[in-house]
């Protein structure tokens, strides 16, 4: 039985796919969701501190709100208690301690991110938070419609 799901969204469908199972999985178990939305802070570390810096991460900023937002949103429709959460550094890391402070007994994080490169950062996220994760984690895969 779960009480508290954690789950990871970037933008991406399969980020959203995470958060429909995360909340079915709310709704079986009658749990509460904490959603989280991490700007990878370690994309930036070879650029110059400068305008452009603060450009790209004032855009990163603004789609994790939005995407917040629409969680929120998608909670409410279905009837599900949801918390927000948006993070700045590396993403596994970040996953895995917002999993201890909120005493998370599921983490549910998607197989890929929104790109081809995408897919090789992140799908190095949802494996960090499966080999450091000390609770159940729940891989969730794009649909195959």
């Amino acid at each position: 039985m779960f009480s508290e799901i954690l789950v990871a969204v970037d933008g991406s469908k399969i980020g959203k796919r995470a958060l429909e199972v995360a909340i079915e999985e709310a709704r079986l178990w009658k749990a509460r969701v904490h959603v989280i939305y991490v700007v990878e802070t370690g994309l930036f570390s070879s650029l110059p501190m400068d305008s452009t810096w603060e450009i790209m991460y004032s855009m990163l900023e603004k789609e994790g709100q939005e995407t917040l937002s629409l969680a929120k949103e998608q909670a409410a429709a279905n009837g599900v208690r949801l918390e927000t959460y948006l993070r700045q550094g590396h993403a596994g890391n970040e996953i895995i301690k917002a999993s201890q402070e909120l005493g998370a007994d599921l983490i549910v994080v998607g197989s890929h991110g929104k790109s081809e490169v995408d897919r090789l950062l992140l799908g190095s996220v949802s494996s960090f938070v499966v080999g450091n994760s000390s609770v159940a984690v729940l891989v969730v895969r794009p649909s195959r419609t």
